[in-house]
């Protein structure tokens, strides 16, 4: 189990740009991992309307799931350690594993059970992430429903870097700031779509 605090800034990206900045990080095909993310949350959407989202997410030889609690500053990341066995099971069932302890015990905090708590969409994404003078940065190309897209991360270590760095940050490479929504709403919405 682990706790950290996360302050991430996020912009859309074109094919074209998402292609650029890894040509100028000259990033190579070893660098990229993949990733499928699976999302949770009531038929009410509790966890939603608390700002919270919760998630498994599967690599090639482990998982993982995280609960985002939203801070004064940034969101406190809660991880539990799963088996691939566990986040299988979790897709099979499309529900939420009961070994994710740590978070099952916030959850809780809220009134909401484990059976509440049922899969709202998957999201499949290809990550390149590496270390830069400004923070950790993500380069993403994301599969969910039937829609494709890209998009650009950048974690900082603390809330000095601000809004105004972030632009100088886009401004570098020319690219425009798009607005994003993270990747649970993209993906819920565009399994609602479907429905």
């Amino acid at each position: 189990m682990s706790k950290e605090i996360e302050i991430e800034f996020k912009s859309m990206l074109t094919q074209n740009d998402y292609e650029e900045l890894l040509h100028y990080y000259n990033v190579t095909d070893d660098q990229f991992v993949i990733q499928t993310n699976l999302y949770f949350d009531t038929a009410d959407f509790q966890l939603k309307q608390q700002g919270m989202g919760l998630r498994i997410r599967c690599f090639a030889d482990r998982a993982e799931a995280t609960l985002k609690v939203p801070q004064a500053v940034g969101l406190l990341e809660i991880t539990d350690d799963l088996s691939l066995d566990e986040a299988d099971l979790a897709v099979s069932k499309e529900q939420f594993t009961p070994q994710a302890v740590e978070i099952l015990g916030q959850i809780q905090k809220l009134t909401i059970g484990l059976l509440d708590l049922t899969m709202i969409g998957k999201l499949i994404t290809k990550r390149a992430e590496f270390i830069i003078p400004e923070g950790k940065l993500a380069l993403d190309e994301s599969w969910y429903s039937d829609q494709h897209d890209y998009e650009l991360e950048l974690e900082v270590p603390d809330s000095s870097f601000a809004e105004a760095d972030f632009s100088r940050f886009l401004n570098k490479f020319e690219l425009p700031y798009r607005k994003t929504q993270n990747k649970i709403a993209r993906a819920v919405g565009a399994q609602q779509g479907k429905k």
